[in-house]
């Protein structure tokens, strides 16, 4: 019995070792060195840019994306939560629905954007099937935001659950992107099923 308590505190130990890091660096969650990572290798925002964040909750890629772009450049994020923490005075966040942002002039106002941004995730049910389901669906709202509100030439990184419709997805972003990356980065839970999906130079 102590052989396992014990694999499993090395286990919890391991797990969370980004978050006390995250904390640490003073940012709400982990998830904000799944950012640093698609960053560094693919250059995804640039400075003097404007961000826009889908499902920016809890609000880390947001702070993250402040430092890239930059105090003349401008993060927005969309989350039907609110934002608790401070935020940098170039970040802007909404709450709302990323279904509803055409009406929003926050957002709508102009196809300026240079990169939008989605880690957003479904509630989880612990099946597959449906789970990869609704990630898919959420994964085509985002590519809908980043073909109304990018820019040409602009950069997109979308969170997707693999499963079955997995192909589907990178064909569409294949087919508004010059360029697109399948990635997964070091800092996801290693039994997490999450990959990253990175168009880069949006097609006019």
């Amino acid at each position: 019995m102590k052989n396992k308590a014990n694999k499993r505190n090395k286990k919890n130990k391991w797990a969370d070792h980004l978050t006390r890091q995250a904390k640490a660096d003073k940012y709400p969650a982990r998830s904000v060195y799944k950012l640093m990572e698609i960053q560094k290798k693919f250059k995804v925002i640039q400075k003097n840019s404007m961000v826009l964040d889908l499902g920016c909750a809890p609000g880390s890629w947001l702070i993250y994306a402040s430092k890239m772009a930059g105090p003349q450049g401008k993060v927005t994020g969309i989350d039907l939560k609110e934002i608790k923490v401070r935020l940098p005075e170039n970040v802007v966040s909404i709450t709302g629905d990323i279904l509803n942002m055409d009406d929003h002039p926050a957002v709508s106002a102009a196809k300026k954007y240079k990169t939008i941004l989605s880690d957003m995730a479904p509630a989880t049910t612990g099946r597959k099937e449906i789970d990869t389901a609704r990630s898919f669906d959420l994964c085509m709202a985002a590519l809908d935001c980043a073909v109304k509100f990018l820019s040409p030439g602009g950069n997109f990184v979308c969170k997707i659950f693999q499963g079955a419709d997995f192909k589907k997805f990178e064909t569409a972003v294949k087919s508004n992107f010059m360029q697109h990356h399948i990635f997964k980065p070091e800092s996801c839970r290693k039994a997490s099923k999450e990959i990253y999906i990175i168009g880069k130079n949006k097609k006019n």
